[in-house]
Parts: structure tokens; C-alpha cells; sequence
């Protein structure tokens, strides 16, 4: 196709574009306490907004308040299945989340009845990518409470038909990338130095991870880099199982190769927290309290992931 000749698949698929994806969306449950506890607790946040009668809720949470669970939500629309459909019969049938974008215009707190409502914001013309050559699908939710816009989360994918080479024997794709933004660039400058760099605030000394622009204990947007230990201990973790997806069992470590892995929420040794997988010991044997140990494992020729080797007792 030359520059300026127009695509009439494109065309199909722009008619998507403002069609609800759903509406009037009710969240299962209210804004409540016991779901920030959990949320803080994972995450390490201690800032004292998000406990007390006066708690509201992390920003970052926008999202949770309006997820379906595995039972779905009965108000959504069929016009993002509509558009899937016609993207399979493309060749569209793989997708991978590429990124997010969130607005927060007002706090959300405990027995605030949420509501929302979805949109297909943007469908790209054809993008060819290292993955292969598809459309990048922006979806837009709005979040109210009691009418009044609260937020805006924007989540992107790509719906693509994986690239191969004619002729050739098809190579494991490469590992899916990591997001790099002005706001993490230094955690990852450090990984290629084989460094784990965790952000200290400069006004009061407060560690925190993963990486912020501005401090969630005092609001301080100064901050420097401690090197972490890497020492630390299974704190929570979960085992992963899904389909063979080459792109990741040909790299992961040979215990996990093809099967099943675990992935922990690790508590280092300076006292914050980082999710990882944990390599050297079966899933089967990861435990809560097992000592582990920081690793850089290459998965590719330009990318290397911190992870933790398992200490079996």
C-alpha cells in the first residue's frame, strides 16, 4: 500500500470507534476498607491517606473498582467482540497488552457506589511490529461517582497475526518488553549494570518500590537510589499456569521450561517489596519465609530481568 492509498479494512474497523463498549457500568461492590488493606499491603504502601476515618482510596486502584471478576460484567457490549471477530478472520488472533493511561480527578473513598462507562476510543491503521503486523485497539472508561467523573483509565492492546519467515524454520518470539518511561528509566539503567536500585526519598529517608515520581509518604518529588542487597524472602506468591507461549518457555529457567513457574512477591532485605519469578527450586517447593537470592537473567540478546534463586531448606 503507498503512501495516501487508503485501507477499507482500516475503514471497517474506524467504524468501531465511539461504539460503547459498556454502559452504565455498576462495580460489584462499593469502595471499601477491606480492598485498600489488601491492595497497600501488596503493594507496601504505608502512606496514612489510605487508612483512618478520613481514608480515601490509592489512585492507582481506579482500575480494580470496576473489574467484571471471572463472572464478567452483564452491561457490556457487543461491539468489542464484534471487532475481535473481525480482526480473527484477519488474521489478527494473537494480542498482547501494550500500555495504560490513567487520570485521577477525585478521590475515591470508602462507600463511594462506582459506576462507568467504556468506549472504543481508537483503532490504529496497520502497524508492523518485531511481534507482527496488526492494529493497536485503545479502549477509554470513564469512571463516575454519583454522576461526577472521578477518573479515566485508557488501556491499550495490539491485535496482530505473529510474523514469521517464509521459508525458515520460525524462531521463538522474543520475550515481550518491558514498559521504559521517564518515571523508571534509572530502576532499568540499573539492571544492565546488574544493579538493583531501589528510590529513596531525599525529605525523609523513605524506600519505596517500584519506582514514583514523587514520594508516597511525604509528597517529596526528590529522591536518590540505594543499591539493593539483594538478599530477601518469599513473602506471597502465586504459580502460573498457561498455555505453551513460546516467547516465554524458551527462556525461562530450565525448572519452569514448558510448565508450570512460580512468581513471588519478594520482600527484600531493605524492607520493600518487587515482583519476580523465582528460579533454582520447583514451584512445588516455593514457600512463604523461603530465603532467596537477586539474579539477572538474560532472556535475550538485549534484555536481562532481575530474579530470585529459591534457597530450599
Amino acid at each position: 500500500m503507498t503512501s495516501g492509498e487508503s485501507d477499507p479494512f482500516h475503514e471497517r474497523l474506524k467504524a468501531f470507534e465511539g461504539r460503547p463498549a459498556a454502559t452504565a457500568g455498576r462495580a460489584k461492590d462499593p469502595v471499601n476498607e477491606p480492598m485498600i488493606r489488601h491492595w497497600c499491603e501488596a503493594m507496601g504502601d504505608t502512606n496514612p491517606a489510605y487508612t483512618g476515618p478520613d481514608a480515601i482510596a490509592p489512585p492507582t486502584m481506579l482500575q480494580a473498582w470496576t473489574m467484571g471478576g471471572l463472572s464478567g460484567h452483564t452491561d457490556r457490549s457487543s461491539a468489542y467482540d464484534e471487532l475481535f471477530e473481525l480482526l480473527d478472520g484477519a488474521g489478527c488472533t494473537s494480542v498482547v497488552a501494550t500500555d495504560c493511561e490513567q487520570e485521577y480527578l477525585r478521590p475515591l473513598r470508602p462507600g463511594d457506589e462506582v459506576g462507568f462507562d467504556a468506549v472504543i476510543e481508537s483503532v490504529s491503521p496497520r502497524k508492523t511490529t518485531k511481534l507482527g503486523t496488526g492494529h493497536f485497539v485503545t479502549t477509554r472508561m470513564d469512571v463516575r461517582v454519583n454522576g461526577e467523573l472521578a477518573g479515566t483509565h485508557r488501556f491499550r492492546i495490539l491485535k496482530y497475526a505473529p510474523a514469521a519467515r517464509p521459508g525458515s524454520r520460525p524462531e521463538a518470539p522474543p520475550r515481550p518488553r518491558p514498559v521504559i518511561n521517564r518515571d523508571n528509566q534509572g530502576f532499568w539503567d540499573g539492571v544492565r549494570e546488574h544493579r538493583l536500585l531501589i528510590q529513596r526519598c531525599t525529605a525523609c529517608a523513605t524506600l519505596r518500590f517500584p519506582w514514583l515520581p514523587g514520594c508516597n509518604a511525604c509528597s517529596s518529588p526528590d529522591w536518590d537510589t540505594v543499591e539493593a542487597s539483594g538478599a530477601g524472602t518469599v513473602f506471597s506468591y502465586v504459580v502460573m499456569h498457561h498455555p505453551p507461549f513460546p516467547a516465554f518457555t524458551a527462556h525461562e529457567d530450565p525448572a519452569a521450561a514448558g510448565g508450570p513457574y512460580a512468581v513471588a512477591l519478594v520482600e527484600l532485605a531493605e524492607g520493600v517489596r518487587i515482583i519476580s519469578n523465582i528460579t533454582g527450586v520447583p514451584y512445588d517447593k516455593v514457600r512463604i519465609g523461603m530465603p532467596v537470592r537477586l539474579e539477572f537473567l538474560r532472556v535475550d540478546a538485549t534484555l536481562e530481568l532481575p530474579v530470585f534463586r529459591g534457597e530450599a531448606g
